[in-house]
């Protein structure tokens, strides 16, 4: 197997993967796996531009990000670098675009949202056919920082939505006064958040059966914090989070738990990343009213996602 290396960029962070992959057996193998919150989407919402310093952030994580490709001997070809919803809204994103393909050699490919679906459903399901209670069709939603993927699926996708709203953009719509996060959150303000995410559920119903799901499946950042909240652990571990069940009823205490809490009190909880304390109740909200909305009883976490979905893609051409 020659190694091969994707790279998510979204509205929040940016990641990178670095693995061998085996098409025949299905199996995947790390190599290197990393997340920086670089907040690229920061003020797209608000003025339709990428910030200068959210795009020095970027490019800084990608000079990081290129010496690792290189120590893994990833050759030519075998690279992919995906840029999702901030790009894709922003007036500015060609110098993005010249900025990434001057770092790391490869052009950013600016995906449609339904395109982003597919390889998130991709890298969420690959693994989980034959899993004890675990059944397709799968709803994967996959929370990000701009904006929300729903994919329906058995062995391949079978219809696709991405919608507008995700823990970044919903933060700085509605959470903050005077440019500055709300500590704690008005209760009109969080009513703002759900008016927002109900009506984007009502746009992906129109082309996503949302209740026809045996198993509903959760992505990103927003959703593995909540599960990790949820299992009590005392640092973060990928390994307990990975296909982790949380029921609705844990989702509702914990979201009302973060919209009630001040900055300090979420900045404390041992499994939070410094870059999601901001945003994380947002994240929350959309997670409850998208199992509210679907009926689901419980969501299985997944931290394989869109990353692990372009890794595939370039491993099979």
């Amino acid at each position: 197997m020659t190694a091969a290396a994707a790279i998510d960029c979204g509205t929040n962070s940016i990641r990178l993967l670095v693995a061998d992959a085996d098409p025949a057996t299905g199996r995947l193998t790390d190599l290197d796996r990393r997340m920086e919150i670089v907040r690229l989407g920061q003020g797209v919402d608000r003025t339709g531009r990428l910030a200068p310093e959210a795009l020095e952030r970027t490019f800084a994580a990608c000079r990081r990000y290129a010496g690792i490709i290189a120590a893994h001997g990833v050759p030519p070809g075998r690279m992919r670098f995906v840029a999702t919803s901030a790009s894709r809204d922003a007036e500015n994103r060609d110098a993005f675009t010249a900025g990434v393909k001057d770092i790391l050699g490869v052009l950013p490919e600016v995906v449609t949202g339904e395109e982003e679906a597919r390889l998130s459903f991709t890298g969420a399901t690959r693994e989980l056919a034959g899993r004890h209670g675990v059944a397709p069709p799968f709803l994967v939603c996959d929370i990000g920082g701009g904006s929300t993927e729903f994919v329906l699926g058995d062995d391949r996708v079978r219809a696709a939505r991405s919608v507008d709203i995700g823990c970044v953009r919903l933060t700085e719509r509605h959470l903050t006064q005077d440019g500055r996060i709300s500590d704690p959150p008005a209760p009109a303000q969080v009513a703002a958040v759900a008016a927002d995410v109900e009506a984007a559920l009502d746009l992906a119903a129109e082309r996503v059966p949302l209740d026809s799901a045996h198993t509903l499946v959760g992505l990103a950042g927003s959703v593995t914090t909540v599960a990790a909240i949820a299992l009590g652990l005392a640092s973060y571990d990928s390994e307990a989070i990975h296909h982790a069940r949380v029921t609705a009823d844990q989702v509702r205490a914990i979201t009302t738990r973060l919209l009630d809490a001040t900055h300090a009190e979420r900045a404390a909880i041992p499994v939070m990343h410094p870059g999601r304390v901001d945003v994380i109740g947002a994240g929350a909200l959309i997670l409850l009213k998208i199992m509210e909305r679907t009926g689901a009883a419980e969501v299985v976490v997944s931290e394989h996602d869109i990353l692990d979905g372009i890794l595939w893609s370039v491993a099979e051409g």
